[in-house]
């Protein structure tokens, strides 16, 4: 989930390409279409796209900020709904059905337009916040965090579609642009205004606000989405013909081998040998299937951005699913404290992203990815300080802002390098590469670091502590979250080693 967050080597065949590969060269194809004649509807805020513009804006503000909001409430929902032991999935719940609901919106998109997934999608988001809102235990809410991921999915999926098919090319690098402009404010607003809520009246209404404002952005863009050009012939088919494609059933048997995994590991047992295997089964031919020839061998070029970028994403959003939960348990932060740690990343994210902008720097494009992961490692590496008392708290934040900046230099420079070593006609394809690889990034490494915490004794936080007392600190031993950080540090390392040896 990333919209490109402040969350893109060639095939180009159809037995090849990824999930989302079809909606983006979809995009591309039909992007003549939209009216580019001489400029007259001005840029993206002129007359033509003003509408359109704010309304997607709008959607990606507010997943954004969902994203923002629930790591601040989650420690607290977890902690009330005696699920801390299962405290990873609720974030790899999201990512996992998200992924497979980017092939879906992919082939719904090229069949039927962007129109039905992206709808779809809005409602789903909406449906699966309700639902864990509601959710009387953690199994529960861990479902709608799901359905949460399907929306999502979707939606990402459907929005560059729009963009492709509503935008000239001229626009197109500005409305992207703003996909990343519109986590900043999120970023800044959303640890605060969760962890009030969260405080004053209860983790819930955290989700049960967040529908509401999704009326708006519908209003907004509904009459400039009606007015998009039709879809140009493609495959026929409903909606058995779209569950049932190729892509679909991969991402479907990824989805669900990294869920059997996951609970393979969190219950080490000789019955869990079952699950691991069927899920491993599902998961390993699905994934070389998925993402690009080469990708798993780091293969020198394109196969190496992708794979950077799966490393990269997953390390960050592993290590920072973590944080507020160990800022609220062992350090007895707030909720809104703890959330607030995380906000100077968002901010030097966006830093890092105009840095790697300026010409002067082109030419070390590859070298700005290695040194944005080892700022990442250095970042991960410094939090667990936070665990010895005599260190100050703020070592956190201090810490993240140094991660955020070289996430800025990293994930920026890898959508720039992939377009600049793709062929024009296979940009589409290697795009949803990179969207994919991040989402396999974020379910493997937020799986992992669920696996590493039970088993290094996170699950005993659930005895010691308090659920009613959201900020107090409790006496479990912290060597879970020390395994957590310290292998999401050494992933960042492997990805600093990739992009000084295998993308120059």
């Amino acid at each position: 989930m990333t919209a490109d967050r402040p969350h893109d080597h060639g095939i180009g065949t159809d037995d090849s390409a990824p999930p989302g590969a079809e909606s983006t060269a979809t995009a591309a194809h039909s992007a003549p279409l939209a009216d580019d004649r001489g400029g007259q509807g001005g840029g993206i805020l002129g007359r033509a796209y003003r509408a359109l513009t704010f309304g997607i804006i709008s959607v990606v503000s507010l997943i954004a900020f969902e994203a923002s909001a629930v790591n601040t409430a989650m420690p607290a929902a977890a902690r009330a709904l005696d699920g801390i032991g299962l405290y990873a999935f609720g974030f790899s719940a999201f990512f996992t059905a998200s992924l497979f609901a980017m092939a879906l919106a992919g082939e719904w998109s090229d069949r039927r337009g962007p129109l039905g997934p992206l709808f779809s999608g809005i409602a789903a988001f909406g449906a699966g916040l309700l639902i864990a809102a509601d959710a009387g235990s953690m199994g529960e809410f861990i479902v709608g965090r799901g359905v949460q991921g399907i929306g999502g999915g979707l939606v990402v999926v459907a929005l560059y579609v729009v963009v492709g098919r509503a935008y000239p090319e001229r626009l197109r690098p500005s409305i992207m642009a703003s996909f990343s402009a519109a986590w900043v404010v999120p970023v800044i607003v959303g640890p605060l205004v969760a962890g009030t809520v969260t405080e004053q009246f209860g983790w819930r209404w955290v989700f049960l606000a967040i529908p509401v404002l999704i009326l708006l952005p519908l209003v907004v863009m509904l009459p400039a989405l009606r007015k998009l050009p039709r879809n140009r012939p493609g495959p026929s088919g409903g909606v058995r013909q779209v569950l049932g494609s190729r892509r679909c059933l991969l991402a479907l048997a990824v989805a669900v081998g990294a869920c059997l995994l996951q609970y393979a590991g969190q219950h080490p047992s000789w019955s869990a040998l079952l699950p691991a295997a069927v899920g491993l089964a599902l998961l390993a031919p699905a994934i070389v299937r998925l993402l690009p020839r080469g990708t798993f061998r780091a293969a020198r070029g394109l196969p190496s951005v992708v794979l950077l970028r799966g490393l990269a994403a997953g390390a960050l959003v592993a290590a920072e699913s973590f944080i507020p939960l160990m800022l609220v348990t062992q350090r007895g932060l707030s909720a809104t404290l703890a959330g607030l740690s995380l906000t100077g990343g968002g901010l030097t994210w966006a830093l890092g992203s105009y840095v790697q902008t300026r010409p002067r720097l082109e030419p070390y494009r590859e070298r700005l990815m290695g040194l944005g992961m080892v700022l990442l490692a250095v970042a991960i590496a410094l939090v667990p300080l936070a665990l010895i008392d005599e260190v100050p708290v703020g070592i956190v934040a201090a810490a993240w802002t140094v991660g955020g900046f070289g996430m800025g230099l990293n994930i920026s420079s890898a959508g720039v390098l992939l377009l600049k070593l793709s062929h024009p006609e296979e940009a589409g394809s290697n795009s949803a590469s990179l969207q994919m690889s991040d989402a396999l990034g974020n379910v493997t490494f937020v799986g992992l670091g669920g696996v590493l915490f039970v088993a290094f004794g996170g699950g005993s936080i659930a005895t010691h502590s308090a659920p009613a007392v959201v900020g107090a600190a409790t006496a479990s031993d912290p060597a879970a979250f020390v395994a957590v950080f310290a292998t999401m540090t050494g992933v960042a390392l492997a990805a600093g080693a990739v992009a000084a040896y295998r993308l120059e």
